[in-house]
């Protein structure tokens, strides 16, 4: 019983590891790309710099990015992972490849979260004289920001379920608990808690990021 608690707590410190660095990682990745896509989108859809050629390589990069099935993306990006962490297997390494699928899941969410921003908004920041850049960190972001936070919330979720999906190939945390000892060995005990806490984890994720939200929405 000892060992079956040490391990499950070892699993799952190492899928908070993957999960709080990976989101910090995609969202540097992803929120600079989201935003690209929305002020140099169409005037119509709120764009504040319009340039539909570049908008729509970026739009067509990032689809293609978020086509790729995350394992398959995870082998492809092995070679990467060693490159830099010096193995591709383990905690550290996964969340390379992690970032890297979460950052065009982020890039849209941000994406669609600025285009909720009431044109009118946008529209009276120019009319008094605001750059392009103040009216993306002083209006758009301010204004998105409790989408914002529900799209970081969805963000974590996902990350979490793909955190579990890379242990299937070596990724450590939860998932690689639940194949190697619940499912390999036999031991549905250790399969059971892996869920539980993975269901546990993102309950408390979304129940954080709706109360946040929430309040953010009420101080307006």
């Amino acid at each position: 019983m000892n060992t079956m608690i040490t391990l499950v707590l070892e699993a799952t410190r190492q899928t908070i590891v993957m999960v709080f660095l990976s989101t910090i990682f995609s969202m540097i990745l992803g929120f600079p790309i989201g935003v690209l896509l929305h002020v140099t989108g169409s005037e119509e859809h709120g764009g504040i710099i319009p340039h539909p050629v570049f908008c729509n390589i970026i739009s067509r990069i990032v689809n293609i990015l978020r086509s790729f099935p995350f394992l398959i993306l995870m082998i492809v990006l092995m070679p990467l992972s060693r490159l830099i962490i010096g193995t591709s297997i383990g905690t550290m390494a996964t969340v390379i490849p992690l970032s890297i699928a979460a950052a065009p899941f982020v890039a849209r969410v941000i994406e669609s979260a600025l285009k909720e921003v009431d044109p009118g908004v946008v529209q009276a920041a120019k009319a008094m004289g605001s750059s392009n850049w103040q009216i993306i960190y002083k209006v758009l972001i301010p204004e998105a920001l409790p989408s914002l936070v529900s799209g970081v919330t969805l963000t974590i979720i996902n990350l979490i379920g793909y955190s579990a999906m890379a242990g299937a190939i070596g990724g450590g945390g939860l998932g690689d608990l639940a194949i190697r000892y619940g499912y390999q060995r036999f031991r549905p005990s250790y399969m059971v808690a892996a869920v539980v806490i993975i269901i546990v984890m993102v309950e408390l994720i979304q129940f954080v990021g709706d109360r946040i939200s929430s309040r953010l929405i009420a101080k307006r």
